[in-house]
């Protein structure tokens, strides 16, 4: 890797330590223990292993929704964030290549009609999606028909599409399943309407912080931390992205 000099740390530690924004409404990358709070996952293993690399300390700032994230940027309240790639979002950021890949997915009613994705894009259904969430971008741009119905996080989200009722809620497949299996009158479609690349993420301009990020992802993918990082908290819906072009 390209050796650390003033101008990626001026990127990625301009305050003197690396600050990470972990959305934990994504359960495939960030977790909390449940008896310590302790957070964990894939996402807070390589900030981790990031402020390492950059011989600085890390402060993990946690958000509750992937949009919280991304509207957070305006206040900087944090230096790299992990975010699904979306081309909307890469207007404002620069994205590494994807660390991990996992899929998007529609949750129903257990009676519901529905069975693949495409049969939910048709006039008069309505979705429910965490507002700013890659799935919400992406659904946005691909329903023709359906309406989107959003709200602040996914559980929120879950909620009312139980409560109006709706026809169906979107997802990431592991955060879905969770919900659902606790609630047999709800069905997981077994198909998934997205494959999410996950990656690393700093706001435009700068360039050498932005540079060293896509080395380091691709040395953590290389060298199986990525792997063993999803292996550690069991997230086996999840896959470790290919190396890059």
């Amino acid at each position: 890797m390209t050796p650390v000099n003033t101008a990626i740390l001026r990127d990625l530690a301009p305050h003197g330590h690396f600050r990470a924004a972990i959305n934990f409404a994504n359960a495939a990358l960030a977790q909390r223990d449940p008896d310590t709070g302790k957070p964990g996952g894939v996402s807070v293993e390589l900030a981790l292993a990031l402020g390492e690399h950059l011989g600085v300390s890390t402060e993990l700032v946690p958000y509750p929704a992937a949009g919280a994230v991304v509207n957070a940027m305006q206040e900087d309240a944090w230096d790299v964030a992990f975010l699904a790639i979306d081309p909307v979002r890469a207007e404002s950021l620069s994205f590494t290549p994807a660390y991990v890949q996992i899929g998007a997915c529609y949750m129903v009613h257990a009676d519901s009609p529905l069975r693949r994705p495409e049969d939910v894009d048709a006039p008069g259904r309505r979705v429910a999606v965490g507002k700013g969430a890659a799935y919400d971008l992406h659904l946005t741009r691909a329903l023709k028909n359906a309406q989107l119905e959003r709200r602040a996080t996914a559980a929120e989200a879950f909620a009312l599409f139980e409560s109006v009722p709706l026809d169906a809620a979107a997802g990431v497949r592991r955060v879905v399943e969770q919900y659902a299996a606790m609630r047999p009158h709800l069905r997981v479609m077994p198909e998934n309407f997205l494959a999410i690349d996950q990656a690393l993420c700093l706001p435009k301009g700068h360039e050498a912080g932005a540079a060293w990020l896509c080395e380091f992802v691709e040395l953590m993918k290389r060298t199986g931390f990525v792997a063993e990082a999803l292996a550690r908290s069991g997230q086996a819906g999840a896959t470790v992205a290919p190396p890059a072009s």
